[in-house]
Order: structure tokens, then sequence, then C-alpha cells
């Protein structure tokens, strides 16, 4: 099939949320009789070649088998971050930025020193462990058969304490255990860094060195990309068919990525009057990014009866009709009208075909020019 042709019917698909208002959900007679059995006898609706000439053309068939398939509902969609693998960095206190280790788009692992910051406060709290730290050392060292039980839970309570603001402050646990084994009171002045707490990239990075950045100031938001989100946007019609769990296909022009309903909205936009679905997609390969528009193709609860077919088997008739070219007899090849029913990535489901009939899977416009043109000949091939 040419591009063309597969922009045409992936376009038509796209008519009433993908699916053929007046098809979905209901069964068609005429799958399981010849209705278009006259096509035998007319020559303007078939071909037949030889088998240099298929071969030529790079003609495959495949057989066909009716099976239940879940109907699509399809709707816009933007690529958004996936805010489960998405983390914003910020000071727990007021503090002086004084160096930066990570830039925008810098690939970053869990636990990277992103930023260094100093503060009267910090400073003030890693003195108090230190001499908290001591005295508890010493009341464990001369033990409880020489001071008393109240000293020794004292210095115990105290300890813990210390440790534990600073640890508010901002600190992890293996620069507080480096604090108190240098043991230098010189050390506490205030300086701390800020660690990824996640593998990904920096997505923002908003701060000039020097600067005092207040507590809960987001100074780097960082994210994993190999699963995004996409917001897909459904009318509430469209909304009571879909449910979470459900698989669905991402289209961004020619490329195609599987994703999986995980969230489902249950107020309306205000605005638009729409419900939103979150999409979970893998992102191999980098190939999507927050703010890029899709379009996304959902599976619903409800199913139809019909063929699966690949799409560059479907093509339009010179009456406008949808059709697919049916192999009666080796290398004899008839025209027959289909009804698509909707898309399944590179597949779409049609009706109108009888179980086990071989159709063309490759080649078929090549089937379609020659019936156009009443003749074969392999040498213009």
């Amino acid at each position: 099939m040419n591009h063309a042709n597969r922009i045409i019917l992936l376009l038509a698909l796209s008519v009433g949320g993908g699916v053929i208002a007046e098809q979905a959900g209901h069964e068609h007679q005429y799958e399981e009789h010849e209705a278009h059995g006259d096509h035998d006898d007319h020559e303007d609706s078939l071909v037949v070649l030889e088998e240099k000439q298929i071969k030529a053309a790079g003609i495959e068939t495949l057989q066909v088998k009716r099976d239940e398939y879940p109907d699509i509902v399809s709707a816009p969609g933007e690529v958004v971050l996936n805010a489960y693998r998405t983390t914003k960095v910020t000071p727990r206190i007021d503090a002086q930025i004084t160096r930066r280790h990570a830039r925008l788009g810098q690939a970053i692992a869990q636990g990277q020193p992103l930023v260094t910051l100093s503060s009267v406060e910090m400073a003030e709290a890693q003195g108090g462990l230190l001499v908290a730290d001591r005295e508890w050392k010493r009341s464990r060292k001369l033990g409880r058969k020489v001071i008393s039980d109240r000293r020794y839970l004292e210095a115990q309570v105290a300890r813990q304490q210390a440790w534990a603001k600073v640890v508010a402050y901002g600190m992890t646990e293996s620069q507080i255990e480096a604090l108190l084994n240098e043991g230098d009171v010189s050390r506490a002045a205030g300086s701390f860094e800020l660690l990824s707490p996640q593998d990904g990239t920096v997505i923002s990075d908003d701060f000039i060195v020097g600067e005092v950045a207040e507590a809960g100031r987001v100074l780097f938001s960082i994210t994993d990309e190999s699963t995004l989100w996409v917001d897909a946007r459904l009318t509430p019609d469209d909304a009571a068919v879909v449910e979470v769990g459900a698989s669905a296909d991402i289209s961004i022009g020619d490329q195609h990525l599987t994703g999986q309903v995980i969230q489902a909205h249950h107020s309306l936009d205000e605005s638009t009057r729409t419900l939103s679905v979150h999409i979970e997609v893998a992102n191999p390969g980098d190939q999507l990014h927050p703010g890029q528009f899709v379009t996304a193709t959902i599976q619903s609860k409800n199913g139809t009866a019909g063929f699966a077919v690949p799409v560059d088997a479907v093509l339009r008739s010179p009456d406008g009709d949808w059709q697919v070219f049916v192999e009666t007899a080796p290398g004899r090849y008839e025209a027959r009208e289909v009804e698509v029913r909707h898309s399944r990535g590179d597949s779409v489901i049609v009706a109108g075909l009888k179980a086990g009939a071989r159709i063309v899977s490759k080649g078929a416009f090549f089937i379609q020019s020659e019936i156009a043109k009443g003749g074969f000949d392999i040498h213009n091939h």
C-alpha cells in the first residue's frame, strides 16, 4: 500500500472515536454467506497471474480466521512526565548555594551529588551533633557502673536527637557518619550536599550559584524518561467503556508504541468536558518527549467479531468502498468488498470475509493496478 492510501485508511478509522458507529457491537450476517459471490464472473474484479509474475510483484497471502476483537476508542493525547518516576529536589532549610554539580539535560545516577549548600542552621546542628556524639561515646565507655542511669540515658537521647535534627535539615546518614568519623569540629561549618534520589535526567535546574534558596524551593527536577505517560482526553461515553489495565496503541506519525491505561479520572474537565486517562508507555530510544501531541487508540471493554488483516491488505475500490483481494485458486485473485471496523496497530479488523479465506497480505496495490489496466507485464515491475 502506498503511504497516501495508509493515511486515508487511518483517517477513516478515526471517525467516531475509531469505531464505525453503526457497526460497533453488532454482528454482520453477510460474513457467513457469499454476498460478493457474483464477482466470480466479473473480469473487472479479478486477475490471474503466473508464478513468475507473483514473485516479481512480491505478492504474499495469508489465511484469515474469524475471532472476537475488542472495540477501540481513539482520542487525542499529550505526552507528560511519569509522576511516579519524577522527583523534585529541594532544601529543607534556608541555605546559600555554593556549588553546582549537575546541569540541565545531564544523566544522573541515584546518590550522585547535585549541589552544595551552606547554612548557619546546619552549622549549629552539625556542632550540636559532634558534642552529643562525644558525650555519648564517653558515657558508653564509662558504663552504667560509673555513671547514673539518668545521665547515661540523657547522653543517648541527646545524641539521637542531634542526629535526627541533622537528617531533617538535609544530610544523609553516610554524610553524617563521615562527619563523625573525622571528629573535626572545624568541619561543622554548615556545608552539605543534596544528592539525587533516583536515576534519571535533569529536566530543570532554575537557580544561580551564590543565591540563597528558601526551604522548599525546587532546585532540580529529575525524571526517568524510560517510561512516560500519555494524558488522553475521552468523551464521557468513550470513558465509560475504557477500564484500567486496557492496552493502548500510541501513534506519532508512522511510529507506534504500546501502552497500558493505569489511571482514570472521575471528574470532567470544566473547559473541554472530557475525562482524562493516563496511559503508561515504555519509551525505548527516547522517542517520546513531554509536550508532544499523539493519538491514543485504547481497547474497549466491548468486543466485535471480525477478521484481523494487515493494513496494507485493505485498499479503496474504484467506487470508494474498502476491499481486499482473495486468492480463490493458485494465482487467481478476486476483489472482495469489506467493512472496516477499527485498527489495531499495523492491522485492521474487517467484516465481509469467510473463515479460512486466503487474502493478499503483500502486493495488493499491484493487483489493484493490474485489474484497473486489464493486464500484467512482468517487465514493467
